[in-house]
């Protein structure tokens, strides 16, 4: 099953490890331009192809596929060699870690819905929807808002000027802070309360199914 497949490689990411390393380097901050953004190729990669690669082996495909590009705007910048490759790792690794959340929910919502009724893409995500549901002749455009310690850590999109057909609903994803990532457990082995509900995905299901009663059974869900 594609979500457990999905949730046990999120259990592999070693998010201290990360911020030890990138939470300090803030060089390559500034726009990037469309042709080395990540975004597509995260979609593409995570969603499309279901590829589930650790950050340094999708870094390794991105520099790959985007050598030209990038070694172009490294010099557009006016930004030393060194300093440039020191500082885009940092800023793609932000990128990728909070796509990687969104596309857990993609996940969550195929396995309500089935796999063939959800679509994802940096397209979609343009037109302001983390994913899409088309279900029952309607069609549900997801904005996903991720909380931290009570706190959204999510900005809102922008409006597309051609907005997408159907529904716009926000659902509030519950993302446990890095502190329950690096330390799951408690003293006596059992995983603490914030990592377990993330990981057993209920919360968010629960979420998302009392959407579809609300927005296409038109039923109160009990």
């Amino acid at each position: 099953m594609l979500l457990k497949k999905f949730t046990q490689f999120l259990q592999t990411v070693d998010l201290k490890t990360y911020r030890e390393k990138y939470r300090p380097i803030k060089i390559v901050e500034m726009d990037l331009p469309k042709e080395i953004q990540t975004i597509n190729m995260l979609y593409k990669v995570y969603w499309d192809k279901k590829k589930f690669l650790s950050f340094e082996k999708f870094y390794n495909e991105y520099l790959q596929e985007h050598k030209v590009e990038i070694d172009k705007f490294q010099k557009k910048t006016g930004m030393c060699k060194t300093c440039f490759s020191k500082g885009l790792p940092a800023r793609i690794y932000r990128t990728w870690a909070s796509i990687i959340t969104q596309i857990h929910a993609g996940y969550v919502a195929g396995s309500v819905f089935g796999e063939r009724t959800v679509s994802m893409s940096g397209e979609l995500d343009h037109k302001g929807a983390d994913f899409q549901v088309k279900y029952r002749g309607k069609v549900l455009n997801y904005q996903v808002k991720k909380k931290s310690l009570g706190r959204e850590v999510r900005q809102e999109k922008p409006k597309a000027k051609k907005p997408l057909p159907g529904s716009f609903v926000d659902i509030k994803y519950e993302v446990p802070s890095s502190d329950y990532f690096e330390n799951p457990k408690k003293k006596n082995g059992e995983y603490k309360l914030p990592y377990k509900r993330f990981m057993e995905n209920k919360e968010l299901k629960k979420r998302i199914l009392e959407i579809v009663y609300h927005k296409i059974l038109n039923v109160i869900p009990r």
